[in-house]
């Protein structure tokens, strides 16, 4: 039986599962996953995941389009890709200021781990700074990329690496600074 919770967590889930994709390096080097950032067309992922100037974006629904790194920071491990059909119909995240987290605020990631599209785990924010939000939520390879979000599904970081068993994704901030944008506190 689903309670109340449950379906209300399910549908922020899903939520953030529908602005999530696969990031495919177009040189053969691998995927990860990618965030459609607030932007028509963009699409935020790790500088890791993508080598070459071109990327293939996957839906979670199976639709692909092409993209083109428009900026990359390896030192931050950012990249930005612009999609280059006009309409895409994807739907933008929310972002929140990772800034505003406290330890043992509720966190999800949402990725394509191991080739599991969509694939979620859930955990606790454990500490958050200007470098780095750490959290206890799972992650593999192909998880790079994608969201963190909080509870009500607004993205405060871009998960990254895992350090010592915990999570660590690049906050939000550091997102806004490297599009040379403002923070948006939703």
């Amino acid at each position: 039986m689903m309670t109340d919770l449950d379906g209300a967590f399910a549908a922020v889930a899903e939520r953030v599962r529908a602005s999530t994709v696969r990031v495919h390096d177009v040189r053969g080097h691998g995927s990860g996953s990618g965030i459609v950032w607030p932007g028509k067309g963009l699409v935020i992922t790790n500088a890791h995941v993508l080598r070459g100037p071109y990327a293939l974006v996957e839906t979670h629904d199976g639709r692909r389009f092409r993209a083109t790194l428009c900026k990359r920071d390896p030192s931050r491990d950012l990249a930005a890709l612009q999609i280059e059909e006009a309409e895409t119909g994807l739907e933008p995240v929310t972002t929140r200021d990772a800034a505003e987290l406290r330890p043992g605020e509720l966190v999800l990631a949402v990725g394509n781990p191991l080739g599991l599209v969509g694939a979620l785990s859930a955990g606790l924010v454990q500490r958050c700074n200007a470098r780095w939000v750490v959290a206890d939520v799972r992650l593999a390879p192909g998880n790079s990329g994608g969201p963190l979000a909080d509870a009500v599904g607004r993205v405060v970081g871009v998960n990254s690496m895992i350090a010592g068993g915990l999570a660590l994704a690049i906050p939000s901030g550091a997102v806004s600074a490297f599009l040379g944008r403002r923070v948006v506190r939703a």
